[in-house]
């Protein structure tokens, strides 16, 4: 009497690795469902900050804020007095018309304004309820 050699799993070990499986995927898809919003939003946060920096660099040269030359709601590109090109605030989310100026004229205080509601950037239409704001402390705000 020959015993033949069987290899293999049993169906007892495949119902076990595909539990494994499952649950692992009902734990790591809910995790990787808020990527995208948490990239629109470094996108808006990064670009916040380099026009919070190019005031600062405005005011460490002529000792105050560029907001003399702005209106409330002004455009951060106007006149090119920070040296933010249009470029510079081009993104897969945001575009150039979501970031706007408020301050007041003689005021040592800023605040730039990121509005996803203004954008014409590609994906413009899965930001279009993001705002953010940044001021002269670098605080940030998400609404």
């Amino acid at each position: 009497m020959q015993h033949r050699n069987e290899q293999g799993f049993t169906l007892v070990e495949l119902m076990i690795v595909v539990m494994i499986v499952g649950v692992l995927a009902a734990v790591a898809i809910p995790m990787y469902q808020t990527v995208p919003e948490r990239s629109m939003g470094t996108e808006a946060t990064t670009t916040l900050g380099l026009v919070k920096n190019a005031m600062r660099a405005y005011y460490a040269e002529h000792g105050s804020y560029a907001d003399a030359s702005f209106a409330d709601g002004a455009l951060v590109t106007v006149g090119g007095v920070l040296g933010v090109s249009s470029n510079d605030l081009e993104g897969r989310y945001f575009s150039k018309e979501c970031y706007t100026f408020d301050g007041a004229s003689g005021a040592n205080a800023f605040t730039i304004k990121c509005d996803g509601s203004l954008s014409t950037a590609m994906c413009a239409s899965d930001v279009s309820g993001v705002t953010k704001t940044i001021n002269q402390n670098g605080d940030i705000v998400s609404n």
